[in-house]
């Protein structure tokens, strides 16, 4: 418990393995819940590229197979390993830490069929770091009918709320999926996936240019997207959805890929492709918001790609800013998230709302895993 905090304040440890799969996001907060103090203590373990291989394999899969059970203890591990280089760096001792949030990695999301799945082994996070674990965050959501994502629109409002921002305003995350978490007037939230953020350009880099990236958009930024490809991209049903919506990793990548292929597009035109696909998910998303943002501040791996920072600037007409120019730390905001809803978790506070998720009522969620010498 932290000193000079009221009771309900506690340190949390909040983790993130995005889609993306570059690796394990670990951040440092301190919140009763509701409000929320950043610590401004993070780190970032990537995963091996063969064990990054064998989670790809993972998605897709509607139940648990052999194999994922050792991928799950695998990645667990590099959580593990966060945990202990994030206790390092900030001088704090599990004894400091209250609780863990863990996502773990999502590999399958079809909630129109009731069901989600991340992969993980909380149980074992627990034990071996001897912190609580809160985990499982999405399931409940999903079991009362709600789409189970996004759900860091709650803590992207609690920080835009101590922000000063002009309202309305949108907090974009660009993971491997792109989601917005629109702000208006009092407590007045929206939120849903757009489409298709860094997957589809990063599976094209690894598979064209053994990079799993492309670095600041510099090969987007050195080809030409093909108009027609993106126009057909837009057809898809999904972006006619009214929200709350959300999106599976592989979602739309079947058909993106086949429009891309068929285009018989090179690396940097087809790079470009891809970016503008994502900037145009995004931009089709306004559609569906109550009144068009002021400003657009984004999180996520996707700010470093400075063509699609700039391309989506150029559409939406509005200012676009990178979350760190308000003191945040952008590569640790989902991370944050999770140890934000830990928290709520523990004092039974809800994680989701009709206008994030679509869940009927306010939804609490997520389930604590003690360690064996608590237990």
């Amino acid at each position: 418990m932290t000193q000079g905090r009221t009771p309900g304040w506690i340190t949390a440890i909040g983790m993130m393995s995005g889609t993306s799969l570059d690796g394990v996001d670990a951040a440092l907060i301190e919140t009763d819940g509701v409000e929320v103090r950043r610590l401004d203590q993070s780190v970032f373990v990537p995963y091996a590229p063969e064990l990054r291989e064998r989670m790809r394999a993972c998605f897709g899969n509607r139940s648990a197979t052999n194999s994922e059970h050792v991928v799950a203890d695998d990645l667990t591990q590099v959580h593990v390993d966060a945990v202990n280089m994030l206790l390092e760096k900030s001088g704090m001792t599990p004894g400091d830490i209250g609780v863990i949030g863990f996502h773990g990695q999502t590999v399958f999301h079809e909630p129109a069929s009731g069901l989600t799945r991340q992969i993980g082994t909380p149980d074992m996070l627990a034990d071996k770091t001897g912190i609580p674990v809160v985990a499982d965050f999405r399931l409940a959501d999903v079991a009362a009918g709600g789409e189970g994502a996004p759900l860091a629109p709650v803590y992207h409002a609690a920080l835009m709320k101590s922000a000063g921002v002009e309202v309305p305003v949108a907090v974009l995350n660009i993971g491997g999926v792109s989601n917005v978490t629109w702000i208006g007037e009092g407590d007045d939230i929206l939120a849903f996936d757009c489409g298709p953020g860094n997957a589809r350009l990063d599976d094209w880099m690894l598979r064209h240019t053994g990079n799993p990236v492309d670095l600041n958009g510099a090969t987007a930024a050195s080809g030409k997207g093909d108009l027609m490809v993106e126009v057909k991209f837009l057809e898809d049903p999904y972006f006619d959805r009214v929200p709350p919506k959300s999106l599976d990793r592989e979602d739309m990548a079947a058909r993106i890929d086949g429009l891309v292929t068929e285009a018989k597009l090179g690396v940097s035109d087809g790079a470009a492709t891809l970016a503008n696909c994502t900037v145009a998910a995004i931009v089709a998303g306004v559609n569906h918001l109550p009144v068009a943002p002021k400003s657009w501040f984004v999180c996520g791996g996707g700010r470093h790609n400075h063509y699609v920072m700039e391309t989506l600037a150029s559409r939406l007409g509005v200012p676009v800013h990178s979350v760190d120019e308000l003191d945040w730390d952008g590569d640790a905001v989902e991370a944050e998230c999770f140890g934000y809803l830990a928290v709520r978790h523990l004092h039974g506070l809800p994680l989701s709302f009709p206008g994030t998720t679509g869940v009927p009522a306010p939804c609490c969620g997520g389930k604590l895993y003690t360690t064996k010498k608590a237990a």
